[in-house]
């Protein structure tokens, strides 16, 4: 049962990122940083997808994804439609590895330490979700204030 809300609650906020990612009406504006206003909605949504294909695809699924964790935040003028390519792929990734996870496995430990201590993979799970969710909640506020 968790795992069915754990891939609906990914579904639902990488869906929402993907139409954030549209509404910008000016392309140029997903890269625009301004003031105290230090990434672009574009580096965020290159640094969830990078986040989320590290931490569930490479760690979880052995996708053999390898992160560049610079390269999100200096990668810049990445297209729209490629942004929303990854994140669709990203999504799809989340629902294979979480498919394939049992109740027990969420019970298992972590098998990196991300933190200062060991955590079972259903917190860390848990935890990327309201990582995702505290980047979207920027990219909106970044596209109200900035997309012009």
């Amino acid at each position: 049962m968790i795992i069915e809300s754990l891939k609906s609650l990914y579904n639902r906020d990488l869906n929402k990122l993907r139409v954030e990612i549209e509404s910008y009406q000016n392309e140029k504006a997903v890269w625009k940083t301004d003031k105290n206003i230090a990434n672009s909605a574009g580096n965020l949504c290159l640094h969830l997808v990078g986040n989320l294909n590290n931490y569930i695809g490479a760690e979880l699924g052995k996708t053999g994804y390898i992160r560049n964790r610079e390269l999100e935040f200096s990668l810049k003028d990445t297209s729209k439609a490629e942004l929303i390519e990854k994140v669709t792929a990203t999504t799809a990734m989340v629902n294979d590895v979480l498919s394939k996870l049992t109740a027990e496995d969420l019970e298992k430990e972590y098998p990196l330490v991300v933190f200062e201590d060991t955590m079972t993979t259903g917190y860390f799970l848990i935890h990327l979700i309201t990582h995702l969710d505290y980047h979207l909640g920027q990219i909106n506020y970044h596209r109200r204030l900035l997309d012009f």
